[in-house]
C-alpha cells in the first residue's frame, strides 16, 4: 500500500504514471490528498487540544494549592469539555484513516518506465519469438478430443461430482501431469530455487499482502465460517513468508518454487474458455517467488524470464514472449512479461506464465523489510512468475506432440519421469 504521503508530494507524477492504466480514475487521487488534509487538520485540532487540557490541569492544581476552588472549579470544566472534544476528534480521525487505508487499499502498482502505453492486450509488444509452429500433414485436433478418445480425461464425470469447469485426469494424462510438476521443480532447483510446499488455505492478510484483497474477492474461493481462503497461486504463501519481517540483506536473494493446485472463481470470465483445459476453477501450477534488494529486481527479472523459457526451450515448444502495455497491466505488477505457447487447435499463442515484477508494492502491504548496507530498513523487492502453469502446458504438448493416428509422442526430456514411455496410446 502506498505511503500518502508519496502520494501528497509527487501527485503529478503518480496521476500522469496510473492514467495509462485501464479503469482507472484519478479523480480518486485528488480525494485522498483532500481527506488526507482534513485529517492532518483534525490531528492538528487533538493536539491543540490535548495542549490546552495539560497547560489548564498544571494550573489547576496551583489553584487548588492555594485554596482557589472556585477558579480551579471553572478551568475542570474547560477540560472536561476540551476532553470530549478530543474524544470526538479521535472518532472523527478513526472513520478517516480507515477510509483512507481503504481507498489506498485499491490504488493500482505505478508502472515501470519501459511499459508500453497502451489500452488492451492488441498493444502488447512481442519481444521474444522462438520455435516454428509444426505442419501437419492432417487435420489436427484439440486436446478434449484426444484426451476423451484415449480415455484420460473426463469432464462428464467431473461435473457431476463438482460442477462446470472441473476435470478429471486419468491414466497417462495424470501420469504427464504429474511428470511436467516434478520434471519443473527439478530444473529450477538447479538453478538455486527452493522448493517449498506451502499451505494451500491462507488467512484474509496473507492476500491483501499480495494484493488479492480487497480488490479481487470475487476473484476467491473462501471457505465459509473462517477467515480463510483457498489459493489463487501460490505466489500468496511464498511472498508471505517473509510477511512483517526485518531481516538482513545477507539472507538475499530468497528464490523459491512451489507445486500447488490454484482455486479461482473465474469471476468476469463468462462465455471463455468453457472447453477444456484452459480456464479450470482448479489447476496446476509450478510457481517463482523472488525477494531480493530493491536494486537487483530488474536483474532477477530478467533471470525468472530466462528460468520460464527454458522449460518450454526444453519441451520443444514453439512460444512467444510479451511484454504487456499499461492497460494490460495487473494490479500488483510494475512490468509484466506474458509466455505465450502455441495451441494448434485455436492456431493461435495461449498464455502458459506471467511474470511479473511488483517492485516495493507487496513488501509495502505486507510488511517485507530487511536492512541494507547501511543497517536501515528498506522494503524488498518481490517478483512471481509461472514456471510454468500445469495444466496448459500439458494442453500444448498434447495438441503439438499428437499423431495421425490419436496417439500422443512425449517429449524426450520427460521419458525418464514415465519410465521411459516415448507414446500416450
Amino acid at each position: 500500500m502506498y505511503d500518502i504521503k508519496y502520494i501528497v508530494d509527487h501527485l503529478g507524477e503518480v496521476k500522469a504514471n496510473l492514467q495509462n492504466r485501464n479503469g482507472f480514475n484519478t479523480t480518486s487521487l485528488d480525494e485522498l490528498v483532500s481527506l488526507n488534509e482534513k485529517r492532518k487538520i483534525l490531528t492538528t485540532d487533538v493536539e491543540v487540544k490535548r495542549a490546552l487540557v495539560n497547560k489548564l490541569s498544571k494550573e489547576i492544581g496551583s489553584l487548588k494549592a492555594q485554596k482557589k476552588n472556585d477558579e480551579a472549579a471553572d478551568l475542570m470544566s474547560k477540560v472536561s469539555l476540551a476532553k470530549v472534544e478530543i474524544e470526538a476528534f479521535g472518532k472523527e480521525l478513526e472513520i478517516i484513516q480507515v477510509e483512507l487505508d481503504k481507498k489506498l487499499s485499491v490504488i493500482p502498482n505505478m508502472l515501470g518506465a519501459d511499459v508500453p502505453v497502451g489500452k488492451s492486450e492488441e498493444e502488447n509488444v512481442e519481444i521474444i519469438k522462438k520455435g516454428i509452429p509444426r505442419a501437419f500433414d492432417f487435420t489436427p485436433v484439440d486436446h478434449v478430443e484426444l484426451g476423451e478418445k484415449l480415455g484420460c480425461l473426463d469432464f462428464e464425470i467431473a461435473t457431476r461430482m463438482t460442477g462446470a469447469r472441473f476435470v478429471l485426469y486419468k491414466g497417462a494424462f495424470a501420469r504427464l501431469e504429474r511428470a511436467l510438476i516434478n520434471f519443473m521443480l527439478d530444473s529450477h532447483a538447479k538453478f538455486g530455487y527452493q522448493e517449498i510446499i506451502p499451505p494451500f488455505i491462507v488467512h484474509e492478510k496473507a492476500l491483501y499482502g499480495t494484493g488479492q484483497l480487497p480488490k479481487f474477492k470475487e476473484d476467491l474461493f473462501k471457505i465459509e465460517g473462517q477467515d480463510w481462503y483457498l489459493i489463487p497461486t501460490s505466489e500468496v504463501p511464498l511472498t508471505n513468508i517473509k510477511r512483517e519481517e526485518l531481516f538482513d540483506r545477507s539472507e538475499l536473494p530468497l528464490k523459491m518454487c512451489a507445486y500447488s493446485p490454484c482455486f479461482r472463481s473465474e469471476a468476469g470470465s463468462y462465455g471463455k474458455d468453457t472447453r477444456g483445459l484452459i480456464r479450470l476453477h482448479q489447476f496446476n501450477k509450478v510457481e517463482l517467488v523472488n525477494i531480493v534488494e530493491a536494486s537487483k529486481s530488474e536483474e532477477a527479472h530478467q533471470a525468472m524470464i530466462e528460468r520460464a523459457c527454458s522449460i518450454l526451450d526444453a519441451l520443444n515448444l514453439p512460444y512467444r514472449a510479451i511484454k504487456l502495455c499499461s492497460g494490460d497491466t495487473g494490479f500488483g505488477s510494475r512490468k509484466t512479461i506474458d509466455l505465450e505457447v502455441w495451441v494448434p487447435s485455436q492456431n493461435k499463442y495461449r498464455e502458459i506464465s506471467s511474470i511479473s515484477n511488483c517492485g516495493d508494492f507487496q513488501a509495502r502491504r505486507a510488511q517485507i523489510r530487511y536492512r541494507n548496507q547501511e543497517g536501515k530498513p528498506e522494503f524488498a523487492h518481490t517478483l512471481n512468475g509461472s514456471g510454468l502453469a500445469v495444466g496448459r502446458t500439458l494442453v500444448a504438448i498434447v495438441e503439438n506432440y499428437q499423431n495421425k493416428d490419436g496417439s500422443i509422442t512425449i517429449p524426450e526430456v520427460l521419458r525418464g519421469y514415465l519410465g521411459g514411455q516415448d507414446k500416450i496410446v
